[in-house]
């Protein structure tokens, strides 16, 4: 083997003249620059960290005794200000670093022999790092620390913003201006914007945030979603003698109660309980039809919050929902309507109907009439989830002949997407009960390999 490689000494020739030495005052200028990498840090942080206070962080604040504390909610008071001092604290020491750090690879390396990976380097590199270390990192935590980092920042920015007062004025006053000069656009937040906005937060209730998200998708349910189907409503014929139809009101225990004549597509009115309070001496001769009050029909598409709006004004509190046909489909009320918001509404005069009962984590057997809309909510699903299979439906027993396409026989098993579905119960007419089961990761690959 030769002593002396030609190779080898070209390679190392290269190396001496790319990497020059490393002396204290690099030492120096590295701590210098990794310091003001870390004001960039904590500058970017604030920014998340002070803007992002909820109330309940704000309310808290201003119970504090702390010096500090209060510190936080002045500079959190002054939006303008606080952001201008955080920006141009930011800009200056990341010029400083971008300048720094140029300055030091110079320093310490010799890219006159390969001036494009020098490019790379000096832009590439640095700004990975000013992305990577003083905006991304910093601000994920910040928002994860909002409060104790608007804490540790107080004082910093206080000092800064005295420092820089006459250009952070000069930058407001220059922002206010321009503003002013703009046209004033109203902001309007959609429903989707709220929902979105309840879906990150975890500040309010659990019960509160229930109902603000009912409030969110009120507008998008239709009368059918939520009415009470025509073979689940109590309703009488108009031809029924008077004691029967008290013998029949007992032992509903309804309010109001839908009147038809020979079949429930031919509503004639709605019977008020309380209009028949001062009658209940009279015999079976009296005629109670008189007591009728008209019908209130709307079609199974009109939307809930337009139906509410018609409630208020007509002063009524149950309409009957008719197809596209003409034939009643069923009955909706103004506590209907209530429960899509508030949740369940139970006096003490209702048996209370379990439309499903809960067999262990993510297993329930369900009653076939169980709306669709309330069986999402059961599962934690969006209102969308059977959107593509459900057709017409509205209950689950609907949904099954939509995936089956006949009436499933007993312990018949059908599965959508995450779910099975086993018919417990069913005659030659109706689907009654079903077991309805959330599938595991061995569950589906057993099925999969079936």
């Amino acid at each position: 083997m030769e002593a002396d490689d030609p190779h080898l000494d070209l390679i190392v020739g290269r190396m001496q003249v790319l990497f020059r030495g490393f002396d204290m005052t690099d030492l120096l200028l590295l701590v210098i620059l990794l310091m003001l990498l870390l004001s960039s840090a904590l500058l970017s942080g604030s920014e998340v960290a002070f803007f992002s206070l909820t109330p309940t962080d704000l309310e808290k604040l201003k119970h504090s005794r702390k010096r500090r504390d209060r510190l936080v909610l002045a500079l959190y008071g002054q939006p303008e200000t606080l952001l201008g001092t955080i920006l141009v604290g930011n800009n200056f020491v990341n010029i400083g670093i971008v300048i720094l750090s140029t300055f030091l690879t110079n320093r310490m390396v010799d890219f006159s022999a390969a001036p494009t990976l020098g490019i790379l380097v000096q832009v590439v590199g640095i700004t990975f790092l000013l992305l990577l270390f003083g905006e991304i990192m910093p601000k994920i935590y910040a928002t994860q620390q909002r409060v104790a980092w608007a804490r540790l920042m107080a004082f910093p920015l206080q000092v800064t913003q005295t420092l820089f007062y006459p250009l952070i004025r000069m930058l407001v006053s220059s922002t206010s201006v321009i503003r002013k000069r703009l046209p004033k656009k109203k902001q309007n937040i959609t429903i989707d914007d709220l929902s979105d906005a309840l879906e990150l937060s975890h500040e309010g209730a659990l019960e509160d945030e229930k109902i603000l998200k009912g409030i969110t998708k009120f507008g998008n349910l239709d009368v059918k979603e939520i009415m009470t189907p025509r073979v689940d409503v109590f309703a009488v014929d108009i031809r029924l003698p008077f004691r029967r139809l008290l013998e029949e009101i007992v032992r509903e225990g309804y309010s109001r109660v839908p009147v038809y004549n020979k079949t429930f597509d031919h509503v004639k009115g709605i019977l008020y309980i309380k209009d028949i309070l001062p009658h209940l001496h009279k015999k079976d001769s009296f005629k109670w039809q008189s007591l009728i009050r008209p019908p209130y029909f709307v079609p199974e598409s009109k939307k809930i919050n337009d139906l509410l709006e018609e409630f208020q004004l007509n002063k009524i509190h149950i309409a009957i929902v008719i197809d596209e046909y003409g034939g009643t489909s069923g009955i909706v009320t103004l506590e209907d309507i209530i429960e899509e918001i508030v949740g369940e509404i139970s006096d003490e005069h209702d048996e209370k109907e379990e439309l499903y009962t809960r067999m262990g984590e993510g297993w329930y057997v369900v009653d076939g009439k169980m709306l669709l809309n309330d069986l999402c909510k059961l599962l934690e699903l969006e209102d969308d989830y059977f959107m593509e299979v459900r057709g017409d439906s509205e209950t689950l027993a609907g949904l099954i002949l939509e995936l089956r396409g006949k009436i499933p026989g007993r312990n018949e098993t059908i599965r959508y997407k995450d779910f099975s579905f086993r018919v417990i119960e069913a005659d030659n007419r109706r689907i009654k009960k079903i077991e309805v089961k959330r599938l595991d990761n061995r569950e589906k690959e057993k099925e999969e390999e079936g």
